[in-house]
């Protein structure tokens, strides 16, 4: 255990990290030691490819410990968080609350058996329901957002008694097989025939969507914002005539709210911000903060009446379990108790309105776009985008470029965003573009 001299020691290196970030010249200045052994190692371990992609985007750096809005590499170097390992970190890293439940999760319980009914499980299905917009009310847990994709479409098939799903392009849903065949990605073609009977159209068409939406349509589903795809947005009147259509055909309306979802759009989640209530929805690992790997599908009763007859259609062994149930039910409660799509509402627009300003007076950004602090910055191509990735983190900036629009940098901090945060990303962001107009 650390004395407390150690602690506070500690405490001062991350202070003057922190004021170092803050007060930093052009770059920052890394010591290129322990990191690249480290990385030597993954290209052996995970690849090359892997560790080239991460070069690409500047994030060939080796987390070591997280605080709130920062992380810091092994090489001391202090970073604000705005890719937030896509979205997962709305309550910033390490939240107190949320460390306290999973420490004492851990002394006083176990994983339980996921066959089984337990309190953990019970009460966070309670919460959720309280949480999570009206008439989703039934819960299926998961430990990743594939997973509930997968469960998703399932259950819709059986439900309906269909096999048509429909999506619509641009679309970035995961790695497992409804994900990946619904997603918009180049590389399915490595890996043979996917899922049958998917189709995809035109996003935001409410035309192509009647008319594609028929008594064979199991279900359709989207992204309500596109975050990997530059931060594209559904309309609203899109929204609810899409709902209408599938009501009319029978068809159930499936949310993809892994991102969107925990207060990231300025409210609870996109439903709310929109209006629109889907059949189902799927929520991520932000559910738990972070701190254990957990999400669900939440979707309504009518619907679990095919779970009534048919019981074991999707089982996780890990999912829901009761360390993760209690983990998530703590950071519910930090949800309720200090309302961060409210700090997201004012800070998302607040840094909006900057980065408009910044896109009006230089060429090298195109747009702006996106909701609350789920932002995307356009580029020209790819290599530009990446290469202002790079600059951003060497200026202490943290950000990924998109999964289907590679040519935008999406920016999604925590959800506790001070003001003194937006102004250093704003800093941060015309540092690295004076770095790179100066290098060109």
């Amino acid at each position: 255990m650390a004395t407390l001299q150690q602690k506070n020691i500690i405490l001062v290196e991350e202070n003057s990290a922190i004021e170092t970030l803050r007060n930093k010249p052009e770059s920052i200045n890394r010591v290129e030691n322990q990191s690249s052994r480290l990385i030597a190692d993954a290209e052996k371990i995970f690849g090359k490819g892997f560790v080239q992609n991460l070069k690409a985007r500047g994030m060939d750096r080796v987390e070591s410990r997280r605080e709130g809005m920062r992380i810091f590499d092994v090489d001391g170097n202090a970073y604000l968080d705005c890719y937030c390992s896509a979205g997962t970190y709305n309550l910033g890293r390490k939240n107190p609350s949320i460390v306290k439940a999973l420490k004492r999760a851990i002394k006083e319980t176990d994983q339980g058996n996921f066959v089984m009914i337990s309190r953990e499980k019970a009460e966070l299905a309670e919460k959720l329901a309280r949480f999570t917009p009206h008439t989703l009310d039934c819960v299926l847990y998961t430990v990743v957002r594939g997973e509930a994709m997968e469960a998703a479409c399932k259950l819709a098939r059986g439900y309906t008694g269909r096999s048509e799903l429909i999506t619509v392009d641009g679309g970035w849903y995961g790695q497992t097989g409804f994900a990946m065949t619904l997603s918009e990605r180049s590389d399915k073609k490595y890996f043979g025939s996917l899922i049958p009977d998917c189709k995809t159209i035109l996003f935001n068409d409410i035309r192509a969507a009647r008319k594609a939406i028929t008594k064979r349509t199991a279900a359709v589903i989207l992204e309500p914002i596109q975050v990997e795809n530059n931060c594209r947005t559904v309309d609203k009147t899109y929204l609810q005539e899409l709902r209408l259509a599938c009501d009319r055909a029978g068809a159930l309306l499936i949310f993809d709210e892994t991102q969107t979802g925990f207060g990231r759009t300025g409210e609870k989640f996109a439903a709310d911000y929109f209006g629109v209530l889907p059949h189902i929805m799927l929520i991520g690992e932000a559910l738990s903060g972070g701190l254990f790997p957990m999400g669900a599908m939440i979707f309504t009763s009518d619907i679990k009446n095919f779970f009534d007859v048919h019981p074991l259609i999707h089982l996780l062994t890990f999912g829901g379990h009761d360390v993760g149930c209690r983990v998530a039910s703590a950071a519910l409660d930090v949800y309720e108790q200090t309302r961060p799509w409210e700090n997201a509402g004012r800070q998302g627009e607040k840094l909006k309105k900057k980065l408009e300003a910044i896109v009006a007076s230089n060429s090298k950004i195109i747009s702006v776009n996106g909701i609350g602090l789920l932002l995307a910055l356009r580029l020209e191509d790819a290599e530009g985008a990446a290469k202002f990735c790079r600059s951003l983190m060497n200026h202490g900036i943290m950000v990924k470029t998109g999964e289907v629009a590679k040519n935008s940098v999406i920016i999604r901090p925590p959800l506790i965003l001070t003001d003194q945060d937006v102004d250093e990303i704003v800093a941060g962001i015309e540092r690295a573009l004076r770095s790179i107009i100066n290098a060109d």
